[in-house]
């Protein structure tokens, strides 16, 4: 790009307009879901009977019959053309962190040379996507590319544009899930049945346990025109390049600051979209970094809230272009400032109302409390290293342990009273719990009426923490696919409860001989309970950290303590085969052996990969945009020297230049540096390359390509601040992170 053009881009950005966006007439409770399925929509279309079938097949899973799925296809293909709907799609989730679809119209021969338009059962319940097409790890390939996608109908069927769109799983011929959703309803039933058993224990009338999320979607906003002039943005998603801006974020004043109007006419645009699709938006505000921003929606159950997730982040983007925006879901798109996370706030919920992570008003509802919360701190001391295997990836690493994000070491912060709520249960044999809510603080300001304080504080470095009645995830990456640390983190706990269970059922058999055990509160259960709690409290004692997780005091402590302290991230996706990886996800059903292994291939080729995008583009702009300006400018600075010497006397003309002297060898310094350790870019990847083994080839590119791009990045970001801002090619910091 030339300068003047530059200019000229930087120039137009900052005259641009809010879009004018219509408000609906209706209040949003009466658009929720205008394109949605929903069983609102399901009771309207289908018979009485087989509304009450859908009802069961979603709630109880229980099995769908064709002669069902025929009525509900016939219901949907109606609902949908009176909404001008053409097309079907699966719209399934591949292992590529997007989502896919196909697109096939209502379109069927009537046998009289003409068309019909037809929608059946079995085009709602099945599709076959070609596999091979897609990532597999070895699963399926060319010659082997037949793959099934099948209908989820506990997420609804909804409308986008002229398509009726089918939340889909997607397999391959030979039974293995090549996406997230398979995988991650298993998981999801794993938990649901682990956690029903244990939540018996207290109440026996509870049928099923649900999983809930609700994910704080973190985002960065550019103008279309400036990201267009970035080819690093524009092919990688961040910028490889670029000094700091003077003003950044040190001054604390954009985070829950005012919202400048066309990112407000963005964001109202965007949730009356989402709402019409029946994501539950609530929040939006500033996040900390100029141009960041956040939304969240009311929590949902886990399977639905992915989806919506993944949906989202597809509505962000198409929003944004209509606004001149570009939305960045990079962890890091810029450097020196906060990344972007998606903390996934995540919690168990009985069919019956209660949450299990909350505390309750009786010594039973403690007890319950306490023991789901030592039990997920279990699953997470067990495999905190697949956890944070869960949330690596080539963009989250450039995020992970730096301006409020957390480590990429796994820990878990309670807070001060459950703190010593656990100690004191450990230390002593006294059976009691005792929690207390939340209490009032009297400010003793005129006007103002006492707050409420809840029972944790919160810490920004924590990966994992408890804020009350959930856990934050605070790890995950803002471009992420949530199924990925939901299907770990639900596993895990699936696989701890079922542990726990095992051993409190031995105990109470043990005690339920011994006579002073009697009914109530010390019943022999209540004591096999406490007794499990306290060996585990124990024995999860490593991972439970309240202080800062940024200190260097804490990453050798944590290596003491036996946790995980890999930071590189292909070395950490090894946690997924582990022996005790494996016989976790084999116990609860969630992975095989060979799944495992696939997905790994997978992880380690997409790391290279981005790496490998990264550095050929970060080479070009070297080589074809930095060093011929910065050798421009140093050619106008020898010259200028040149013509002082011819206009001065040799003393007055050596005084003059001194300065132009000294910034022409410090652009020689730099540019040979960039040069020759860019040549060296080069051959690292050629080396790399050349490796077989696709683990081998991603800690190749991660050990010796990467730290390059970081070394070079350094150079250039120097010349910027020498070199004539008319003459540099690149928009700065300083014009892209700054809305007007």
């Amino acid at each position: 790009m030339s300068s003047a053009l530059r200019f000229q881009v930087v120039g137009e950005a900052f005259k641009k307009q809010p879009i004018d966006v219509p408000t609906p007439a209706e209040r949003p409770s009466e658009f929720f879901a205008k394109y949605v399925f929903n069983r609102q929509k399901m009771e309207q279309y289908l018979p009485a009977d087989v509304y009450r079938k859908m009802i069961d097949v979603m709630d109880n899973a229980a099995t769908l019959d064709m002669e069902t799925a025929d009525v509900v296809a016939d219901a949907m293909k109606r609902w949908a053309m009176s909404l001008g709907v053409t097309h079907i799609t699966h719209w399934f989730q591949p292992l590529t962190e997007g989502t896919a679809e196909k697109h096939d119209g209502f379109v069927e021969h009537d046998g009289k040379g003409g068309m019909v338009e037809e929608f059946s059962g079995k085009q709602l319940v099945q599709q076959e996507p070609d596999a091979s097409s897609f990532p597999s790890g070895g699963i399926r390939s060319t010659f082997e590319a037949r793959g099934y996608s099948a209908w989820d109908p506990a997420s609804p069927v909804f409308v986008m544009g002229d398509t009726l769109m089918i939340p889909t799983v997607f397999i391959a011929y030979t039974g293995e899930a090549l996406d997230y959703k398979a995988p991650l309803k298993k998981a999801l039933h794993a938990v649901d049945k682990a956690a029903t058993e244990v939540a018996r224990y207290f109440y026996p009338d509870v049928k099923s346990v649900s999983s809930n999320l609700g994910w704080e979607q973190e985002y960065f906003l550019v103008d279309e025109d400036l990201y267009a002039a970035r080819p690093d943005l524009l092919m990688t998603g961040r910028t490889l390049m670029g000094h700091d801006s003077a003003k950044n974020q040190q001054m604390d004043d954009h985070y829950f600051g005012s919202i400048p109007e066309r990112v407000v006419a963005f964001m109202r645009d965007l949730e009356i979209k989402a709402l019409e699709l029946g994501i539950p938006c609530k929040t939006r505000h500033n996040e900390v970094a100029p141009n960041q921003f956040e939304l969240a929606p009311i929590f949902e159950e886990t399977n639905l809230a992915v989806d919506h997730n993944m949906l989202m982040m597809s509505l962000m983007k198409k929003v944004a272009r209509k606004h001149g925006f570009r939305c960045l879901l990079h962890e890091k798109p810029f450097a020196g400032v906060n990344g972007s996370g998606k903390h996934n706030n995540w919690s168990l919920t009985t069919n019956t109302g209660i949450l299990l992570h909350a505390p309750g008003k009786t010594p039973l509802d403690n007890l319950r409390f306490i023991t789901f919360i030592v039990e997920t701190l279990m699953a997470v001391w067990k495999h905190n290293g697949l956890l944070k295997a869960s949330i690596v990836s080539a963009t989250n690493s450039h995020r992970l342990g730096a301006n409020e994000a957390p480590p990429a070491i796994i820990s878990s912060f309670l807070g001060k009273q459950l703190s010593d709520v656990l100690e004191h249960l450990e230390q002593t044999t006294d059976n009691e719990i005792l929690l207390s809510g939340k209490q009032e603080m009297h400010l003793g300001i005129p006007q103002i009426p006492e707050i409420l304080v809840d029972n944790t504080d919160r810490n920004r470095t924590s990966p994992f923490a408890f804020t009350g009645n959930r856990f934050e995830f605070r790890a995950v990456g803002s471009e992420a696919n949530c199924a990925s640390a939901m299907i770990a983190l639900n596993s895990a706990v699936a696989e701890a409860l079922l542990n726990f269970k095992e051993r409190v059922d031995g105990k109470i058999s043990e005690l339920a001989e011994k006579s002073e055990f009697k009914d109530g509160r010390h019943s022999a259960t209540y004591h096999a309970i406490i007794e499990v709690l306290r060996e585990d409290i124990k024995t999860c004692k490593p991972i439970h950290f309240d202080g800062n997780g940024y200190s260097e005091e804490w990453k050798a402590e944590a290596a003491r303590r036996g946790l995980d302290v890999e930071a590189s991230c292909p070395l950490v996706i090894d946690r997924y085969l582990d022996e005790e990886s494996i016989r976790m996800f084999a116990l609860t059903g969630v992975f095989n052996r060979a799944e495992l292994v696939a997905r790994n291939e997978i992880k380690w080729e997409t790391y290279t990969k981005k790496i490998q995008i990264e550095a050929r583009i970060f080479g070009d702009l070297c080589l074809n945009h930095i060093i011929p300006v910065a050798t421009r400018y140093q050619s106008t600075l020898i010259d200028n020297v040149h013509k002082l010497q011819d206009i001065f006397d040799e003393e007055t003309a050596k005084s003059l230049s001194s300065d132009n002297i000294s910034l022409i060898k410090q652009i020689s310094e730099h540019t040979s540096y960039i040069t020759t350790h860019v040549s060296k870019l080069i051959d690292a990847r050629r080396v790399a390359n050349r490796i077989e083994s696709v683990r081998d080839k991603a800690i190749a590119y991660h050990d010796t390509v990467a730290p390059l791009l970081e070394d070079i990045r350094y150079h250039v970001d120097k010349l910027e601040l020498i070199v004539d801002d008319e003459l540099w090619p690149l928009p700065k910091y300083r014009e892209i992170l700054f809305i007007r």
